[in-house]
């Protein structure tokens, strides 16, 4: 066993992002075995947007759960990749409405078994004693009433 694996709780930001990164690598590897140029870091905006169809940045943001700028980072990827369409809103003139391309929706059927199987090896590996995907929809439950630093900063002052 190695430190970061014997520090326990303390570690566990760096062992999230360690079993991300392992996932993220094996589905690009998945991907280019079924002939498909996707990065697996497209995908929310794609599967986003394969459900709503058309949205705003924020809309988009706000789905995705990320920030604002790493959003438009991957937005404009997507559009230099040719997988959205950018266009101003009518009412609005400020506001950027996004969309699959064509060259999106063609993905999207391509995407849509390596989902299928995705789905099932995930499921495996997530099904285990401790229910993984419970356990982390329950701590980000907990991070959305009351933030890792707020809890921190509440417990500093009480001590």
């Amino acid at each position: 066993m190695n430190v970061i694996n014997e520090s326990g709780i303390l570690a566990l930001s760096t062992r999230l992002q360690r079993l991300s990164e392992q996932l993220r690598k094996d589905g690009a590897l998945l991907y280019r075995e079924f002939g498909i140029d996707f990065e697996p870091k497209w995908f929310p905006v794609i599967f986003t947007l394969h459900h709503k169809k058309i949205l705003s940045v924020v809309e988009i943001a706000n789905e995705i759960g990320y920030s604002h700028p790493s959003t438009i980072s991957l937005l404009k990827e997507l559009e230099k990749q040719k997988m959205i369409i950018s266009k101003k809103d009518k009412s609005d003139e400020r506001k950027r409405l996004i969309e699959l391309s064509p060259k999106g929706l063609d993905l999207i059927e391509k995407m849509q078994p390596v989902w299928e199987l995705v789905s099932t090896i995930l499921g495996e590996i997530a099904d285990n004693n401790n229910h993984l995907l419970r356990a982390i929809e329950e701590a980000e439950e907990k991070l959305a009433a009351q933030s890792f630093l707020q809890r921190a900063i509440q417990m500093k002052n009480t001590k």
